[in-house]
């Protein structure tokens, strides 16, 4: 069956002047509107399409994708306001989506960019946003391990660096101390389990730590070196903006990887830069 608010791979039952009907299992068939058929579509293949209502509240698919799909979280910008129902959205697709009054947690304007939670209003079977990411959150403590990549939504500042949604389920912290550079709200990235606290909460890094983040750095600077001739404008002096656009990583980590660079003999300081150095002792990743 299809699953609203979704993406579900559905079959073509018939073709019709509006466009393709998919089969929606207990749904009952759903209008792929014509200017959404792919041009190669072969006979007998499957679709994958986002199922959600248009304005006349009927079942409909496209093959373009929201922002975010039922049980995900993300910054949406508010493009109108109707005085009654509430604030839309701008969520990707050509029917923006509603914010009702009763889920804003401040009123909200024309304009404004909010990080909202997409969920299924459970009467009416529309797709709905809210501002109440908390109520959305999932209060047991993760099995996650320290190390462990994960995807980060960074969602609100707070005195000690910026909250954020891990995995779009728990809630997570990035310490501004470990940060080189202030961070954007709303942006989706990927980060590192730093700790699992006692209540499920998690401390975040955007870099790895200890060997599993000097490694690979050590291999790309040495790939960046060779690309570049063998030398870069790059040390440890470098500011901390330079390296996290140009590398990726903090200026601790940039650091560290020159540091085991240089102690095997792979690299020389040439103030300002770096410069290879020819090491038939040196492989990736030692």
């Amino acid at each position: 069956m299809a699953i609203i608010g979704k993406r579900n791979t559905l079959s073509v039952v018939r073709a019709s002047q509006p466009g393709l009907y998919l089969d929606g299992g207990e749904l009952g068939e759903i209008l792929l509107p014509g200017r959404y058929i792919p041009k190669d579509l072969k006979p007998k293949d499957r679709l994958d399409v986002f199922v959600y209502r248009d304005s006349e509240d009927r079942l409909v698919a496209t093959t373009e994708t929201p922002n975010a799909m039922v049980g995900e979280f993300a910054l949406m910008k508010v493009i109108s306001i109707h005085e009654n129902i509430g604030a839309f959205l701008d969520w990707g697709l050509s029917k923006d989506l509603l914010l009702p009054f009763r889920e804003q947690e401040f009123p909200v304007r024309v304009g404004d960019k909010v990080i909202v939670y997409v969920c299924l209003d459970v009467t009416s079977k529309r797709i709905l946003a809210t501002m109440r990411v908390n109520r959305h959150l999932n209060r047991e403590t993760p099995a996650y391990r320290d190390g462990q990549p994960v995807n980060i939504l960074v969602i609100g500042r707070s005195p000690l660096g910026y909250n954020a949604i891990v995995d779009n389920a728990h809630r997570g912290l990035l310490y501004k101390s470990d940060l080189a550079t202030p961070l954007e709200i709303g942006l989706k990235t990927k980060g590192f389990v730093r700790t699992v606290r006692s209540g499920g909460k998690i401390d975040l890094a955007l870099d790895a730590s200890g060997y599993r983040r000097v490694a690979p750095l050590t291999n790309q600077i040495v790939e960046m070196l060779q690309a570049s001739g063998g030398k870069l404008a790059f040390d440890d002096d470098s500011t901390p903006v330079a390296i996290r656009q140009k590398f990726g990583v903090s200026k601790k980590a940039f650091k560290q990887a020159l540091g085991k660079l240089y102690k095997t003999r792979r690299i020389a300081f040439t103030k300002p830069g770096i410069e290879l150095l020819e090491n038939t002792n040196w492989s990736p990743g030692k």
